[in-house]
């Protein structure tokens, strides 16, 4: 149930009903397409009339496009309708504490470009670079319609001010991303947790999107992050922090983590962690460039004694923490991300069997580990931008 608050509410208009039938029958059209204006009213229950007015509105903003006629046994051939695939309108950045990725995708979650650029440790020049590659992006592509820009964040944007507000590894402090980005480009910018935007595309476009109402995302990277999307929302508390478990403590008094406590859970189970395990071991620093993560997976996957053994304690940590969670939270499914999926059959029995060690009475949560290859961090900026169109809409 939720609660309707009385001291912050707005009352349902006709304009809410207007918006809310429009996204019904936009997300009815991404299900069932090729699809009818006919089966549209049948699908949705709503008159045929009231549907034509929808369809033409969303094919005069170019969400929707006529395709072939169908058969009929009599009477005006049925025009089906499609999602225009070749709306190419929204820019992706998926920010991370060394490199930060943009790209331009269509409505279908399929891209036209992407480039990688460093992620800079002051805020203002990489902002600025930022910008003119977006505003180059989008010059190159003049013939789409452009809804937004989705910026998924290694921390987290505090909801009032949009401000980054909470993000250690990338070592900013407070800083403005949103008002630079929408000067510079035009468009309404969407900044989220990684985490968060990756659940948001599970909730939009994955596996069980249909049917998973309680699901957790845990991103695995040099932090980790957690996004959940409990009874079909996605919680972010008050002022956006909410999910912050990579910063829980694990180990009383164990490493310094970015954030300024000790043992916390991203400095024992990250990608991070297991690079400080392999220095560790083989009596190198962590700080060479040369040791980071993929080179470990690399080594690790050529038989390197060192590197399975790191990747394994960094296993350990990582599933003691999927325990906390599954306890937690208990969701259906608990989607994990990152390179480490890569190795998952090294890491995979040793996160496991912690889960089962300390889980053994309770129900299973089912642990799926998403292929780096399919960049879900990248396609959940775009996830960002699309809810805004395709989710209900906000009422109290």
């Amino acid at each position: 149930m939720r609660k309707i608050n009385l001291s912050d509410f707005q009352v349902a208009t006709s304009e809410t009903a207007r918006d809310i039938n429009r996204r019904i029958v936009l997300n009815l059209i991404r299900k069932h397409q090729p699809v009818s204006r006919a089966e549209l009213s049948r699908h949705s229950g709503l008159q045929r009339s009231t549907v034509s007015v929808i369809i033409e509105q969303l094919i005069a903003e170019r969400w929707v496009v006529e395709g072939a006629a169908g058969p009929a046994a009599r009477g005006r051939k049925p025009i089906f309708l499609h999602l225009n695939s070749e709306r190419a309108g929204i820019i992706g950045v998926d920010m991370r504490p060394l490199t930060t990725t943009v790209g331009l995708a269509t409505v279908d979650l399929k891209f036209l470009e992407q480039e990688t650029m460093p992620t800079g440790r002051d805020p203002a020049p990489f902002v600025r670079t930022l910008c003119q590659r977006i505003r180059r992006m989008m010059a190159a592509h003049p013939e789409v319609a452009y809804e937004g820009i989705g910026v998924s964040l290694p921390g987290r944007a505090d909801l009032a001010s949009h401000q980054i507000s909470f993000a250690p590894n990338l070592g900013w402090g407070k800083f403005d991303l949103k008002t630079p980005l929408e000067k510079a480009t035009g468009l309404p910018v969407e900044l989220e947790n990684a985490a968060n935007a990756c659940a948001l595309l599970e909730l939009w476009s994955g596996r069980h999107a249909e049917t998973v109402r309680d699901l957790v995302v845990v991103t695995v990277s040099e932090g980790i992050g957690v996004g959940m999307i409990l009874n079909g929302q996605l919680v972010r508390g008050p002022t956006g922090l909410a999910g912050e478990f990579g910063h829980v403590v694990m180990i009383e008094n164990g490493p310094l983590c970015r954030c300024g406590n000790r043992g916390c859970w991203e400095v024992c189970g990250s990608n991070s962690a297991a690079v400080r395990y392999y220095a560790e071991l083989s009596g190198t620093k962590a700080s060479d460039p040369a040791l980071a993560f993929d080179e470990i997976l690399r080594r690790a996957e050529k038989g390197d004694a060192k590197a399975r053994e790191a990747l394994g304690r960094m296993a350990h940590h990582l599933g003691a923490g999927l325990a906390m969670l599954m306890t937690a939270l208990a969701p259906e499914v608990l989607v994990l991300i990152g390179e480490v999926t890569r190795a998952w059959k090294l890491v995979g029995p040793v996160a496991e069997r912690v889960v089962r060690d300390r889980l053994p009475t309770r129900p299973p949560t089912k642990l799926i580990p998403t292929d780096p290859a399919v960049q879900p961090r990248l396609r959940g900026t775009i996830a960002l931008v699309l809810q805004k169109h395709f989710s209900a809409p906000s009422i109290a």
